[in-house]
């Protein structure tokens, strides 16, 4: 994936720009303890007055872009995103664009955003950019959500404690079926098939995923299929989703945990690993969309819980949020150690966008905005007591 660099401002041109930012900018940033220009780490060196009126006209959308593009600077960008979300800016800078913000809230009111027809589209922008650079950041398990560093040493020990305390938690037996749902690069099909002898059958969106995982998971009792989890018909005994659901959205959640009902048998469990939002929103971050997940929506604990009432019990909800801080910065480290071996193909701006995501992202947990769960569900005709598993 080769990115447009022309728009990305020469070295020499950047120095910080002598013009006062308007009154209203300046005012709500330092709300969050932040200095245009300022000398703290997280302060924003501004290299191009035009930062000003696309923050203004596009909210988080032109704060980003113009990042992209080398209009502005921060020497510690997780800091400064960790500022802007625990004092929650982008709502105030929202008010001053009701017209915008009204357009998002419609547009995920009115149009199934994660339609069918639109499943495979974050596959094909997100997923499907080449698997070296996911390589080159993840661990050696390739696991693309949040780690558990309980008294981990690292980030593959962290996300090998996680993929161990799925298969706890779910009760793996040797001989059972499981479903994964979301099944990235078949880092957890290929872990629970050998540690708890399972058969897995893993289902993703992602062309690339499904390449690299078939090759990973070559010699294992595992199936990697690119398919819908609308169109699933067989049945299993356990059913795993880790860090699918957001792309799932508010309109299709019944239709996701309908589709998990029916092919989970009786006396199975289900567990659903998915990023949460602290609060029920209308709309998703807007440059989050454009650049990096497409159509994605983050739930809220409102939500899963009034859409599996009548559907599953839940019989553990586990919320370990600030460990994607840390699981984030971690794959920043290898990202950024990586860089040399990746410019040539991806380019700068895609350097730029990389970093903002990842830094962004780790403002978002540290701000307590951010959740990460983990749930265990079962049907009502489950007999035996769950037991909780930490």
């Amino acid at each position: 994936m080769q990115t447009e660099d022309a728009l990305v401002l020469d070295p020499a041109e950047r120095a910080p720009t002598s013009h006062e930012p308007p009154a209203v900018i300046r005012d709500l940033v330092s709300e969050a303890g932040i200095t245009i220009n300022g000398d703290a780490p997280w302060d924003i060196q501004v290299l191009d007055e035009r930062v000003y009126r696309l923050v203004l006209a596009k909210g988080s959308l032109g704060f980003g872009e113009a990042y992209m593009d080398g209009m502005w600077e921060c020497e510690r960008l997780d800091q400064l995103f960790h500022r802007l979300m625990e004092a929650r800016i982008e709502d105030k800078i929202d008010k001053w664009s009701q017209l915008r913000l009204l357009g998002e809230i419609l547009r995920h009111r009115l149009f199934n955003l994660q339609s069918s027809r639109r499943a495979f589209q974050v596959g094909e922008q997100h997923y499907d950019i080449g698997n070296d650079v996911f390589e080159a950041m993840l661990d050696p398990t390739m696991s693309y959500s949040c780690a558990y560093w309980h008294n981990a040493a690292g980030l593959r020990d962290a996300q090998l404690k996680k993929l161990d305390m799925i298969c706890r938690k779910l009760e793996l037996k040797p001989g059972e079926r499981m479903l994964e749902i979301g099944c990235g690069w078949g880092g957890l099909a290929a872990y629970a098939a050998e540690h708890y002898g399972v058969e897995v059958v893993g289902i993703t969106i992602s062309k690339e995923q499904q390449k690299l995982a078939r090759a990973r998971c070559k010699g294992l009792p595992v199936s990697i299929e690119l398919m819908d989890y609308r169109d699933l018909t067989e049945q299993y005994d356990k059913i795993v989703s880790v860090g699918m659901f957001e792309h799932v959205g508010p309109k299709n959640y019944a239709a996701y945990f309908d589709t998990a009902h029916r092919v989970l048998k009786d006396d199975g469990l289900f567990l659903l690993h998915t990023i949460g939002n602290s609060v029920t929103s209308p709309k998703t971050d807007a440059w989050i969309d454009k650049y990096i997940f497409p159509n994605g929506k983050l739930p809220s604990a409102k939500e899963i819980a009034s859409t599996v009432e009548r559907r599953f019990l839940i019989e553990d909800w586990h919320n370990f949020g600030p460990d994607y801080d840390r699981t984030l910065m971690a794959w920043w480290e290898n990202f950024d150690l990586a860089w040399p071996f990746l410019e040539s193909r991806y380019g700068k701006r895609f350097y730029r966008m990389w970093k903002y995501y990842l830094m962004s992202c780790a403002g978002f947990f540290r701000s307590r905005q951010g959740q990460l769960w983990q749930l265990v569900l079962s049907k009502p005709e489950r007999g035996s007591v769950y037991r909780s598993i930490r």
